[in-house]
């Protein structure tokens, strides 16, 4: 799958974008040129040869808490997406061979989950706990657990019923046997495009809790937080909320790209799109007007040389 994803340009840019995002939540503390919480004597500069991006309302260097804020935002949003991978795929495909009981179980707690405003939910979980990102991303996951949940079960009843499925629990084997051979290889192209759309959600529930300064308090940098600092000064610096608006965009918009990409890749069409590139390839090769390097393109005229 992962080189039918770089084969399409739409996946070779989102993976790219991605991965210089990753670098900047790994790199981007240490490549910050000054204290991200140091305050200036110049508040509200412009963009200049000492603040690339000028200053913030307090002199602090607008791309110094960008690139340090970008780690709390990667991790904020793997965080979501893990936890709801882990708390609704289980489930998802337990729920095909556990029985009616755990079924219906499984079937309301999902149904009870989807009916939580996840906002609501997560600040009043962090009221109880604690105001960390940690706790309000788990709270959070676990929230967009049942998109999961509802993927991996409609992929594990699809497989479930296949002759090959049926005729390996008859003869015996275990359910955990038959999902490591032969539902999980089927379940993981729509588990994987469900993760990529749902690390961009994350970007946006991170940047949203972040704007509204829960999980992360001030002066720690985040991008949801520089976006809200920066709108109660649009007087003084209009182009102040582009820099964090545009990362979040960007990074939302590769997220949704990679999904896609892993959508039209994988299953029915991801064959078919095999079948036609190796078509087209047979077609260049046959289509060689002269595959002989040796032979004289001009032809000895009737007669000879004289």
């Amino acid at each position: 799958m992962v080189r039918r994803v770089l084969a399409l340009t739409s996946g070779r840019t989102a993976v790219a974008i991605l991965t210089l995002i990753v670098l900047l939540a790994v790199l981007g503390p240490l490549l910050a040129p000054q204290d991200p919480l140091a305050t200036g004597e110049h508040p509200l500069a412009s963009a200049s040869g000492a603040h690339w991006l000028g200053t913030d309302y307090l002199g602090r260097d607008v791309l110094s808490r960008l690139l340090d804020g970008s780690r709390v935002s990667v991790l904020g949003s793997l965080e979501v997406a893990l936890t709801a991978l882990a708390v609704g795929a289980v489930p998802g495909i337990l729920s095909v061979y556990l029985g009616r009981g755990f079924e219906w179980l499984t079937l309301r707690l999902a149904d009870t989950l989807v009916a939580l405003p996840f906002l609501l939910f997560a600040v009043a979980v962090i009221a109880l706990l604690g105001n960390g990102l940690t706790q309000a991303m788990l709270v959070t996951g676990t929230l967009v657990a049942p998109l999961f949940y509802r993927v991996a079960r409609a992929a594990t009843l699809t497989v479930a019923r296949s002759p090959y499925v049926e005729a390996a629990l008859i003869s015996g084997a275990s359910i955990g046997w038959v999902v490591r051979r032969h539902v999980w290889a089927k379940v993981l192209p729509p588990l994987a495009v469900a993760l990529a759309q749902t690390i961009g959600v994350g970007f946006i529930i991170v940047s949203s809790l972040t704007f509204l300064g829960i999980g992360i308090q001030p002066p720690a940098p985040t991008w949801g937080g520089l976006l809200a600092s920066d709108l109660g000064y649009l007087s003084h610096q209009p182009w102040a909320p582009l820099a964090p608006a545009l990362l979040i965009m960007v990074t939302v918009w590769a997220a949704n790209l990679l999904a896609d990409t892993i959508r039209d890749v994988s299953g029915e069409a991801g064959h078919a799109l095999v079948n036609s590139r190796r078509a087209r390839a047979n077609r260049l090769k046959t289509s060689d007007p002269d595959p002989d390097p040796d032979h004289d393109s001009h032809p000895v005229h009737a007669g000879g040389a004289r």
